[in-house]
């Protein structure tokens, strides 16, 4: 009998929940919600600043990955050398040529890992100056179009709700 009791009870919890949600649902609707959707990685990429960043980045991390490149290079041709010469040359002169190579190669990792750091870093930096300017723009975008909510990143779009491209456009028109 119990057990009938508390089914009992669950459906009546079940059946209030449901017409709470329902009535929460059409309030919303009666209340004309409007919601806007922007792709903040088509912001980040297609932008103005986008594009300024990357040239910044570029010109600031191009130095340091040449140089990477053309120590990894050198350390290629040494180790293939000691390949070569290895077979002939005495075994205290390969040893040493062998713990010179991979105190080479820690030592270009390291940088290397500097230098991942360092990009990531100023990446982070250069999108949160991005991300602020874009959330001013967001901002007025709303107060314009009178939004109530603006959504980033939402699986489904209908193209009059995404306003991406007017958010590129209005970040691409500031100084």
């Amino acid at each position: 009998m119990k057990f009938y009791q508390s089914l009992n009870w669950i459906s009546v919890a079940l059946a209030v929940t449901a017409i709470a949600f329902g009535v929460s649902q059409a309030n919303a609707q009666d209340a004309g919600t409007r919601v806007a959707v922007v792709n903040s990685e088509k912001v980040f990429n297609e932008s103005n600043l986008a594009k300024a960043m990357q040239t910044r980045l570029q010109n600031e991390f191009t130095k340091r990955q040449n140089d990477l490149r053309d120590s990894a290079q050198k350390i290629q041709t040494a180790a293939e050398k000691l390949d070569r010469d290895g077979a002939v040359m005495a075994e205290a002169e390969r040893v040493r040529r062998q713990r010179e190579l991979a105190d080479q190669d820690r030592e270009l990792q390291r940088k290397q890992r500097e230098f991942t750091e360092d990009l990531n870093q100023r990446t982070f930096e250069e999108r949160a100056k991005i991300a602020e300017k874009a959330n001013a723009v967001l901002r007025q975008i709303a107060e314009q179009r009178k939004l109530d909510v603006i959504v980033q990143e939402a699986a489904f779009v209908s193209p009059k709700a995404d306003i991406t491209d007017d958010v590129i456009k209005a970040l691409n028109s500031q100084k």
